[in-house]
């Protein structure tokens, strides 16, 4: 079977240049856009709705110093389109959303523009449902949730579920059992050599896992004391950050930063598995997902691994149980193993095959929304009532 790239309807029609937001739009068969200014409080951001097929948009809100409008867009549709993909492979009843506010996080942040912001998305009534996300804090989130209840990832303390990195470790530690089960014929990692890229919130957590069945880590992050502390306390070895993608691994777990699996490090590569919780780790996904398969290195798709922070705040919506949410996560295992058999059955990379398999997910319970239902559309207005009331 030929590599099959994400559904790309108008990918052979000719742009009008006249429309270029529609163009971004059909471009990877976005919804919608939505444009939110206001001058008093200085917002300037953008909503980007992907696919509502299996659900409302979930996905958080990233605030950040954008050059100009065109790359906050390009990043906004990027994202949301990435979420539709995360959650329909998943399992998850939500489509894909992402939001983006132009400004500095460091300077620009005042409740005013939180709360305008949260308007903004209360005005959508539940088409999109946002989250934390990149230069965004739970203070700020709090303000988001002053004004809509569309929002998710809120504080504990207002029934919410907090810290979303527990159990996004606990589905990349899952995922990468289950790469060992299909390369190894087991799935302990009991005595496998793990070079452990970054030494956050999620890195530190899947260490702690991976350390209690006796992994041997090898950390490293640019930021020196944090791998250092995170090396005394699971036993570790202290790896400068330029030597971790050389070493003689059986599993390298990126944690930190994307585009990591370029053209510079992909000759560096002495591993089995590629398995780790960090977003866009292929730098070209079509290149480096082939070399990878080419190389013989078994590669979790990272939307798929780290889907765990999606999990937990998707819990919010029914009411936030962190037990439910974990073994949530758990199922990751199984997920995984589906995309890798797929994968090697067919001969594509796996991200392809994580692709085909949300797509495939995506199109089939798309059907069933041919068949009316009691809680329908047109719910309290007056032509279901004119329909209802006639004699």
């Amino acid at each position: 079977m030929t590599e099959t790239p994400i559904h790309d309807p108008v990918k052979n029609k000719k742009a009008n240049p006249s429309f270029p937001v529609f163009n971004a739009l059909q471009s990877h068969d976005h919804e919608q856009i939505v444009i939110c200014s206001d001058p008093e409080s200085g917002l300037k951001a953008i909503i980007a709705i992907h696919d509502t097929t299996l659900g409302p948009a979930l996905g958080g809100t990233r605030m950040w110093n954008y050059e100009t409008e065109e790359a906050a867009l390009r990043d906004v549709l990027r994202l949301s389109r990435g979420m539709t993909y995360k959650a329909a492979i998943s399992g998850l009843n939500l489509g894909g959303g992402k939001a983006v506010i132009i400004g500095d996080p460091h300077k620009d942040k005042t409740e005013i523009l939180f709360r305008a912001f949260g308007r903004f998305v209360d005005g959508l009534g539940g088409r999109y449902i946002t989250a934390e996300d990149v230069g965004m804090s739970e203070q700020d989130m709090e303000w988001v949730y002053s004004e809509t209840k569309y929002v998710t990832g809120i504080p504990k303390a207002l029934g919410g579920s907090g810290n979303p990195s527990p159990v996004t470790a606990f589905g990349v530690y899952m995922g990468a059992k289950a790469c060992a089960q299909k390369a190894y014929g087991s799935d302990s990692l009991e005595g496998k050599k793990i070079a452990l890229q970054g030494a956050g919130n999620v890195a530190s957590t899947f260490a702690r896992h991976a350390a209690k069945e006796g992994a041997k880590l090898f950390i490293s992050d640019i930021y020196q004391e944090k791998a250092k502390a995170l090396t005394e306390e699971v036993g570790g070895t202290l790896v400068p950050p330029d030597k971790i993608y050389g070493l003689d691994v059986d599993i390298f777990t990126p944690c930190a930063l994307g585009g990591i699996i370029n053209d510079d490090t992909m000759d560096q590569l002495k591993c089995d598995i590629i398995a780790g919780g960090a977003n866009n780790v292929l730098d070209v996904e079509n290149i480096h997902g082939k070399q990878l398969m080419d190389k013989g290195i078994i590669y979790a798709p990272d939307y798929v691994i780290n889907a765990g922070g999606l999990i937990n705040v998707a819990g919010e919506l029914e009411g936030y149980n962190e037990e439910r949410c974990l073994q949530k996560a758990g199922k990751i295992y199984d997920t995984i193993l589906d995309i890798l058999n797929y994968s090697e059955d067919n001969n594509i990379p796996t991200h392809v095959a994580s692709n085909i398999l949300a797509e495939q997910r995506i199109a089939q319970v798309g059907k069933t929304h041919k068949i009316y239902s009691s809680k329908g559309h047109f719910s309290g207005r007056a032509g279901e009532t004119y329909l209802t009331d006639r004699r």
